[in-house]
């Protein structure tokens, strides 16, 4: 592959753009506009690649329907720019020092998406929509930069959606997973209108991160998405944060009380955005004193996650790994992965892996429902240089994203589309190398933004880039064709390809996956 598939210069870029510019800049910059079905669109060129931002795919939810189900988008006259991010979905400010990465859009229209492509028009490329993470309570589309996608032949799509209680909040009263809902409306409309920006809707692949990842799993189990998307990729998640109606009932009228009203949508709404947002803050500081993993999380090292997809008849009408066990995605090709040391992000950058207890090791595993006078022993064996602020770490990524995954291709593997799992281990030199082969690690090599400086509090100065186009590549290869270049995973052998410098396929690589078996992850 030629991963510089740019023209350079003002009069090619000008020229490639030629059937959709109009008009070129003193700088160089093209601009494109494309027809969708609510409307016209401006959008710029750049190096051949046509970039559309903040472009509108649902209605702005407003009062009581920030927390009601997407209502279609309202068609427009004239041609509507999208030249900048979008606003972005309302939620409680990130803490340093991840702060760093995009900065809140205010503004009300923040279901929006942002598009990469190299063709617009009939090209019939690949798409790849991407859903971010932060745990269903933070993020936005502002932070991914799909130019490296769309330079090497791929349609390129970042979404938002609801978060917190906006998005997640139930309150057992006919309506739930509000911001599933709307990755739906996105990939209805994405399906609707990504021809006209060079995409084939059949060639659909939905990818995320983290929260990203578990709602592409949720995806394959909701009736409400099947045939929206061809391919998936999981990237440190896969579908385990899952709610039980009563729990996810427990935690909305908890945040009603705290708001002092009826726990309605009505009287929520009715609070206001900043009142919810701080109650939402406050309720988090209460459970993370009543830790339980397989309710709201708050173990040792890990914050609160208390805005989860619940199950419900409607959307959602069982956990990922029980549809997916029952065929459910069986056509869909599947990539999925982690990295080694996920959990040394939620540790490394608030406090010293040294200063990490044997009593807070130990107490996770209890909270894991591991059985620690097997557990705790089979881990030392397993990393015996690992002291146990690098176990925790360990521990916290087997708990929320190895094992889940694991289970997830096993569920997979009489499927008739194919599975592959990728491992990412290299270790980034931050904070003294402790930071490690993080979570999140990966995403700036996946998206080859290496140069961003926002990724580089994540990776350093000087990340490689032989990886990057490594990487990168992979998941190009995989929107194309929905295969690797390793063979596929069947839970016999385990195959993984391990991600570094020195790039390894290897069977089985995962010294404690047996001391989870019969293990509740759900």
């Amino acid at each position: 592959m030629n991963r510089r598939r740019f023209l350079r210069g003002t009069t090619a870029a000008c020229a490639l753009a030629a059937s959709t510019v109009t008009g070129c800049g003193a700088g160089g910059t093209a601009e494109s506009v494309v027809a969708t079905r609510a409307g016209r669109i401006r959008g710029s060129v750049t190096a051949g690649v046509h970039a559309f931002k903040g472009v509108p795919y649902a209605a702005p939810p407003q009062v009581v329907d920030r927390y009601r189900p997407p209502r279609p988008v309202q068609p427009w006259t004239g041609v509507r720019e999208a030249l900048a991010f979008g606003p972005t979905p309302p939620q409680p400010p990130t803490p340093p020092p991840m702060d760093f990465f995009a900065p809140p859009v205010p503004g009300p229209e923040y279901l929006n998406l942002n598009i990469w492509t190299p063709e617009p028009g009939s090209a019939r490329l690949p798409v790849l929509v991407w859903i971010f993470g932060g745990g269903f309570d933070t993020g936005s589309n502002g932070l991914y930069d799909g130019r490296a996608f769309a330079r090497d032949g791929v349609v390129f799509v970042a979404i938002n959606y609801r978060l917190g209680a906006e998005g997640f909040l139930f309150l057992d009263d006919g309506v739930a997973n509000v911001g599933l809902l709307d990755q739906i409306m996105a990939l209805e409309w994405v399906r609707d209108n990504i021809s006209a920006f060079g995409g084939d809707p059949g060639k659909v692949t939905i990818s995320g991160q983290s929260a990203g990842a578990m709602a592409v799993a949720t995806l394959m189990a909701m009736p409400r998405a099947d045939g929206l998307f061809r391919r998936a990729i999981m990237e440190s998640g896969a579908g385990n944060l899952c709610h039980s109606t009563e729990t996810a009932r427990e935690i909305g009228h908890r945040l009603a009380a705290k708001l002092g009203t009826p726990p309605s949508r009505a009287a929520v709404a009715a609070a206001g955005v900043e009142r919810v947002l701080a109650a939402q803050s406050a309720l988090m500081r209460d459970l993370a004193r009543q830790p339980d993993p397989q309710r709201w999380g708050g173990e040792p090292g890990c914050r609160v996650n208390m805005w989860r997809p619940t199950l419900d008849d409607a959307t959602l009408p069982a956990k990922p790994i029980d549809a997916v066990t029952a065929g459910a995605g069986a056509a869909v090709d599947v990539l999925l992965g982690h990295n080694s040391e996920e959990g040394r992000l939620s540790l490394v950058p608030f406090r010293s892996l040294d200063s990490v207890t044997e009593a807070e090791l130990t107490t996770a595993m209890s909270l894991y429902r591991l059985p620690v006078d097997r557990a705790l022993p089979a881990y030392r064996t397993a990393y015996p240089d690992a002291d146990p602020g690098a176990l925790l770490a360990i521990l916290q990524a087997d708990w929320f994203y190895t094992v889940p995954g694991l289970r997830l291709a096993d569920a997979r593997a009489d499927a008739p589309a194919a599975t592959y799992m990728y491992e990412f281990a290299w270790r980034s030199p931050q904070f003294g190398g402790s930071l490690g082969a993080c979570h999140f690690l990966e995403v700036p090599f996946v998206f080859d933004q290496l140069h961003d400086r926002r990724m580089q509090w994540i990776t350093g100065p000087n990340p490689p880039q032989q990886l990057a186009d490594l990487v990168h590549s992979m998941w190009v290869q995989f929107a194309g064709t929905g295969r690797t270049n390793w063979p596929r995973y069947e839970h016999t052998r385990r195959t993984t390809m391990r991600l570094d410098l020195q790039p390894a396929v290897v069977d089985d690589p995962y010294p404690t996956r047996n001391l989870w078996d019969g293990v509740d992850l759900y």
